[in-house]
């Protein structure tokens, strides 16, 4: 028998006072404890109890024993509602990958709302633009733009989005002499359509400027260099910006959320989903 589950079994009799009364406890026949007992002094080399049909009394090496048992055995419980109180109360280090416009759009600002009532959450966030094994690198939640095709991570779509061909407000170029501010993603030649006078009109343009980040990409376009394309979500916090008149709209982007966990999710993930897919059906309203 596991050398744990003997000194568990001990506690129970000495606490209880006899094994009768533990085995009822416990909900085992007497004989399983007496075996117990009778295993745990054997392997010991050691008398622990002193018993007589009326009563039982601890000898000195039982004393000492059961106060090192009973330590354990209160560790051992405290250890099991710690463990069960993670599934009923978010707490720990919840670490969250996104893009950097969707991390500072999207996911940043609903999770610092989800959890402002939890003070035993410590959010980590890591912003970045390329895909990353979110096992090896201990990773919670991964945002992503489309869909992984890792079998072993749980995903689900949360909702999309679209890119918008964007320009300063205070920009009046021609539509097919305008420069053009690229991506760090985006392939030349880019090309765009528009709806002229009731007919498809494609347009294709040459790089002026390129950017790694949207919020450059932003800056540019803010400081009327050229047309750009930025997720639909930002433009309400680039009031300077504005869609390009009769540009068509792009295809949408699907959103997924990504996690490790195949059965008994943390609590703290499980909000975290929520939270930014409420975020999500908030600020973003692309049908495509």
């Amino acid at each position: 028998m596991n050398k744990l589950r003997l000194m568990s079994l001990f506690v129970h009799i000495v606490e209880c006072g006899s094994i009768s009364k533990a085995a009822e406890k416990l909900e085992l026949s007497k004989s399983v404890l007496s075996s117990a007992l009778k295993q745990l002094e054997q392997e010991l080399d050691t008398c622990l109890l002193k018993r007589t049909t009326r009563r039982q009394t601890l000898t000195s090496a039982g004393e000492r024993f059961y106060k090192q048992c009973a330590q354990m055995t209160k560790q051992a419980e405290e250890a099991w509602l710690e463990a069960a109180e993670l599934k009923q109360v978010p707490m720990g280090t919840l670490t969250v990958t996104a893009p950097n416009a969707l991390m500072r759009s999207i996911v940043l600002p609903a999770l610092t709302e989800a959890f402002a009532q939890y003070p035993d959450v410590h959010l980590n966030l890591v912003s970045d633009d390329k895909h990353v094994d979110i096992v090896q690198q201990d990773i919670d939640i991964a945002v992503r733009v489309g869909a992984s095709g890792d079998s072993n991570i749980k995903q689900r779509k949360v909702g999309q989005f679209c890119d918008v061909l964007c320009r300063s407000k205070e920009m009046h170029t021609d539509i097919e002499s305008a420069f053009y501010i690229a991506q760090h993603w985006q392939i030349e030649p880019i090309a765009h359509n528009f709806t002229l006078n009731g007919q498809d009109h494609l347009v294709q343009y040459s790089v002026k400027h390129r950017a790694n980040t949207v919020f450059d990409v932003a800056s540019l376009l803010e400081m009327g260099l050229g047309f750009g394309i930025l997720p639909d979500f930002m433009l309400d916090s680039n009031p300077l910006l504005e869609p390009v008149p009769d540009a068509k709209a792009t295809k949408a982007n699907p959103i997924y959320v990504l996690h490790p966990y195949h059965a008994h999710v943390p609590m703290s993930v499980t909000l975290a989903i929520k939270a930014i897919e409420d975020r999500i059906e908030e600020v973003i309203s692309c049908e495509n």
